[in-house]
Protein backbone atom coordinates (compact mmCIF):
# COMPACT_ATOMS: atom_id res chain seq x y z
CA UNK A 1 0.00 0.00 0.00
CA UNK A 2 1.64 3.65 -0.66
CA UNK A 3 1.57 6.27 1.36
CA UNK A 4 -1.54 8.20 -0.66
CA UNK A 5 -3.39 5.36 -0.26
CA UNK A 6 -2.53 4.69 3.45
CA UNK A 7 -2.98 8.82 3.83
CA UNK A 8 -6.46 8.58 2.22
CA UNK A 9 -8.18 5.79 3.54
CA UNK A 10 -7.05 7.07 7.09
CA UNK A 11 -8.62 10.62 6.35
CA UNK A 12 -11.77 8.53 5.18
CA UNK A 13 -12.42 6.62 8.04
CA UNK A 14 -11.68 9.67 10.15
CA UNK A 15 -14.53 11.83 8.19
CA UNK A 16 -18.09 10.90 6.89
CA UNK A 17 -18.11 14.14 5.14
CA UNK A 18 -19.84 13.92 1.31
CA UNK A 19 -19.90 17.67 0.46
CA UNK A 20 -16.92 18.81 -2.40
CA UNK A 21 -14.75 21.24 -2.27
CA UNK A 22 -11.99 22.67 -4.52
CA UNK A 23 -8.68 23.84 -3.24
CA UNK A 24 -6.60 26.44 -5.22
CA UNK A 25 -3.81 28.82 -4.51
CA UNK A 26 -0.02 29.80 -5.90
CA UNK A 27 2.08 27.76 -3.36
CA UNK A 28 3.21 24.13 -4.00
CA UNK A 29 1.87 23.02 -1.01
CA UNK A 30 -1.69 23.39 -1.86
CA UNK A 31 -1.06 20.10 -3.98
CA UNK A 32 -1.60 18.20 -1.01
CA UNK A 33 -4.52 19.28 -0.08
CA UNK A 34 -5.67 16.28 -2.75
CA UNK A 35 -5.38 14.71 0.67
CA UNK A 36 -8.26 16.02 2.57
CA UNK A 37 -11.81 14.33 2.38
CA UNK A 38 -14.35 16.03 -0.17
CA UNK A 39 -11.72 17.63 -1.92
CA UNK A 40 -11.93 16.55 -5.58
CA UNK A 41 -9.40 19.56 -7.67
CA UNK A 42 -6.25 20.64 -6.47
CA UNK A 43 -5.06 23.44 -8.58
CA UNK A 44 -1.49 25.16 -8.44
CA UNK A 45 -1.98 28.22 -10.54
CA UNK A 46 1.31 29.94 -11.89
CA UNK A 47 2.14 32.38 -14.77
CA UNK A 48 4.48 30.62 -17.41
CA UNK A 49 7.64 32.13 -18.01
CA UNK A 50 8.38 33.76 -21.44
CA UNK A 51 10.64 31.20 -21.86
CA UNK A 52 8.66 28.46 -21.59
CA UNK A 53 6.01 30.06 -23.71
CA UNK A 54 8.77 30.59 -26.43
CA UNK A 55 9.56 26.91 -26.29
CA UNK A 56 5.84 25.79 -25.98
CA UNK A 57 4.81 27.66 -29.33
CA UNK A 58 7.84 26.78 -31.49
CA UNK A 59 7.13 22.63 -30.34
CA UNK A 60 3.39 23.25 -30.85
CA UNK A 61 4.15 24.74 -34.23
CA UNK A 62 6.43 22.56 -35.30
CA UNK A 63 4.75 19.22 -34.35
CA UNK A 64 1.23 19.66 -35.07
CA UNK A 65 0.32 15.78 -34.35
CA UNK A 66 2.67 15.28 -31.74
CA UNK A 67 1.30 12.08 -28.94
CA UNK A 68 3.24 10.36 -27.04
CA UNK A 69 2.92 8.09 -23.92
CA UNK A 70 6.02 7.11 -21.88
CA UNK A 71 6.95 5.75 -18.90
CA UNK A 72 9.72 7.99 -16.75
CA UNK A 73 11.45 7.78 -13.27
CA UNK A 74 11.90 11.38 -11.29
CA UNK A 75 15.68 10.56 -12.23
CA UNK A 76 15.26 9.96 -16.05
CA UNK A 77 12.21 12.00 -16.57
CA UNK A 78 14.94 15.16 -17.75
CA UNK A 79 16.99 12.93 -20.30
CA UNK A 80 14.09 10.94 -21.38
CA UNK A 81 11.47 13.70 -22.08
CA UNK A 82 14.40 15.53 -24.14
CA UNK A 83 15.47 12.69 -25.94
CA UNK A 84 11.10 12.46 -27.23
CA UNK A 85 11.07 16.44 -27.63
CA UNK A 86 14.32 16.79 -29.81
CA UNK A 87 15.75 19.77 -30.39
CA UNK A 88 17.64 22.10 -28.10
CA UNK A 89 15.14 24.80 -28.38
CA UNK A 90 12.05 23.00 -26.47
CA UNK A 91 14.10 21.97 -22.80
CA UNK A 92 12.55 24.76 -21.15
CA UNK A 93 9.32 22.80 -21.96
CA UNK A 94 11.58 19.15 -21.02
CA UNK A 95 12.53 21.08 -17.65
CA UNK A 96 9.54 22.04 -16.81
CA UNK A 97 7.55 18.64 -17.53
CA UNK A 98 10.62 17.25 -15.03
CA UNK A 99 10.07 19.07 -12.34
CA UNK A 100 6.13 18.12 -12.44
CA UNK A 101 7.26 14.60 -12.80
CA UNK A 102 9.57 15.05 -9.90
CA UNK A 103 6.61 16.97 -7.71
CA UNK A 104 3.62 14.04 -8.27
CA UNK A 105 6.43 11.36 -7.59
CA UNK A 106 7.49 13.19 -4.52
CA UNK A 107 3.66 13.56 -3.53
CA UNK A 108 2.34 10.14 -4.09
CA UNK A 109 5.37 7.93 -3.34
CA UNK A 110 5.56 6.78 -6.51
CA UNK A 111 8.58 5.59 -8.42
CA UNK A 112 7.57 6.03 -12.10
CA UNK A 113 4.55 7.72 -14.28
CA UNK A 114 2.91 7.29 -16.86
CA UNK A 115 3.52 10.80 -19.12
CA UNK A 116 1.42 11.77 -21.70
CA UNK A 117 2.30 14.48 -24.45
CA UNK A 118 -0.76 15.44 -26.90
CA UNK A 119 -0.83 18.70 -29.40
CA UNK A 120 -4.50 19.19 -29.89
CA UNK A 121 -6.69 20.56 -32.64
CA UNK A 122 -10.15 19.03 -30.88
CA UNK A 123 -11.23 18.19 -27.91
CA UNK A 124 -9.86 14.64 -27.42
CA UNK A 125 -12.59 14.19 -24.23
CA UNK A 126 -15.30 16.45 -25.38
CA UNK A 127 -18.31 14.80 -23.10
CA UNK A 128 -18.42 15.33 -19.34
CA UNK A 129 -17.10 11.80 -17.20
CA UNK A 130 -15.24 10.49 -14.62
CA UNK A 131 -11.72 8.56 -14.83
CA UNK A 132 -11.37 5.41 -13.68
CA UNK A 133 -7.91 6.28 -12.13
CA UNK A 134 -6.75 7.20 -8.40
CA UNK A 135 -5.59 10.61 -9.31
CA UNK A 136 -4.11 12.00 -12.42
CA UNK A 137 -1.91 15.23 -12.76
CA UNK A 138 -3.11 17.77 -16.01
CA UNK A 139 -1.30 20.55 -17.11
CA UNK A 140 -2.87 22.47 -20.31
CA UNK A 141 0.62 24.55 -21.76
CA UNK A 142 -1.11 26.06 -24.29
CA UNK A 143 -4.94 26.58 -25.34
CA UNK A 144 -7.74 26.22 -23.85
CA UNK A 145 -7.30 24.65 -20.02
CA UNK A 146 -9.60 21.43 -18.80
CA UNK A 147 -13.20 22.29 -17.76
CA UNK A 148 -15.28 20.36 -14.74
CA UNK A 149 -18.18 20.31 -12.54
CA UNK A 150 -18.87 20.71 -9.18
CA UNK A 151 -20.65 17.25 -7.13
CA UNK A 152 -23.40 19.29 -6.30
CA UNK A 153 -24.27 20.71 -9.79
CA UNK A 154 -24.45 17.28 -11.25
CA UNK A 155 -26.81 14.42 -12.00
CA UNK A 156 -24.31 11.77 -12.31
CA UNK A 157 -27.11 9.52 -14.29
CA UNK A 158 -27.03 11.60 -17.02
CA UNK A 159 -23.28 10.35 -17.55
CA UNK A 160 -21.85 8.34 -20.60
CA UNK A 161 -25.22 6.28 -21.35
CA UNK A 162 -27.45 7.95 -19.62
CA UNK A 163 -27.41 10.70 -21.47
CA UNK A 164 -28.77 8.97 -24.01
CA UNK A 165 -26.77 9.76 -26.77
CA UNK A 166 -27.85 13.61 -26.03
CA UNK A 167 -25.22 16.55 -26.01
CA UNK A 168 -24.22 17.16 -22.29
CA UNK A 169 -25.95 20.94 -22.43
CA UNK A 170 -29.55 18.90 -23.26
CA UNK A 171 -29.37 15.76 -21.62
CA UNK A 172 -29.95 17.30 -17.80
CA UNK A 173 -26.01 16.42 -16.89
CA UNK A 174 -26.31 20.28 -15.68
CA UNK A 175 -28.80 22.77 -15.72
CA UNK A 176 -26.68 26.34 -16.53
CA UNK A 177 -23.56 27.12 -18.64
CA UNK A 178 -22.79 29.12 -15.82
CA UNK A 179 -22.60 25.64 -13.65
CA UNK A 180 -19.15 24.73 -15.76
CA UNK A 181 -15.41 25.72 -13.83
CA UNK A 182 -12.13 25.87 -15.82
CA UNK A 183 -8.78 25.51 -14.99
CA UNK A 184 -6.29 28.09 -16.21
CA UNK A 185 -3.74 27.52 -19.04
CA UNK A 186 -0.23 27.21 -16.94
CA UNK A 187 -2.58 25.30 -13.69
CA UNK A 188 -1.03 22.48 -12.10
CA UNK A 189 -4.28 20.50 -11.59
CA UNK A 190 -4.80 17.06 -9.80
CA UNK A 191 -7.96 15.46 -10.52
CA UNK A 192 -9.37 12.85 -8.04
CA UNK A 193 -10.66 9.72 -9.96
CA UNK A 194 -13.04 6.85 -9.27
CA UNK A 195 -9.97 4.84 -7.76
CA UNK A 196 -9.08 6.99 -4.93
CA UNK A 197 -9.88 4.99 -1.76
CA UNK A 198 -13.47 5.94 -0.41
CA UNK A 199 -14.38 7.82 -3.44
CA UNK A 200 -16.54 5.98 -5.92
CA UNK A 201 -18.98 7.86 -7.38
CA UNK A 202 -17.35 11.18 -6.36
CA UNK A 203 -14.70 11.56 -9.22
CA UNK A 204 -14.64 14.66 -10.74
CA UNK A 205 -16.80 15.14 -13.45
CA UNK A 206 -14.83 17.21 -16.36
CA UNK A 207 -14.17 17.45 -20.36
CA UNK A 208 -11.59 18.67 -22.52
CA UNK A 209 -12.89 22.11 -23.50
CA UNK A 210 -13.69 22.80 -27.21
CA UNK A 211 -11.32 24.84 -29.25
CA UNK A 212 -11.76 27.80 -31.03
CA UNK A 213 -10.92 28.74 -34.89
CA UNK A 214 -7.54 27.35 -35.65
CA UNK A 215 -6.28 27.13 -31.82
CA UNK A 216 -4.06 24.53 -30.69
CA UNK A 217 -4.37 22.93 -27.17
CA UNK A 218 -0.82 21.52 -25.39
CA UNK A 219 -1.88 18.80 -22.83
CA UNK A 220 0.64 16.92 -20.48
CA UNK A 221 -1.04 14.36 -18.43
CA UNK A 222 0.47 12.43 -15.56
CA UNK A 223 -0.64 8.69 -14.42
CA UNK A 224 0.10 6.23 -11.58
CA UNK A 225 2.07 3.08 -12.81
CA UNK A 226 3.04 1.83 -9.82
Amino acid sequence: MTSMTRAATQLASNSGAKTRRFARGSDTTVLTEIYQEGIDIVALQRTLSDSLKTSIGQFTLTNPQFNRLLAVSPESALCDISNVLGASEYQPLAEDMAELVAMYCCLFDLEHVGLRLTVLDRAMCPKFHVDGVACRLVCTYQGSATQWLSHELVDRSKLGRGSLGLADAESGLYRYDSDISSLQCGDIALLKGESWPNNKGFGLVHRSPSLIGDECRLLLSLDFTD
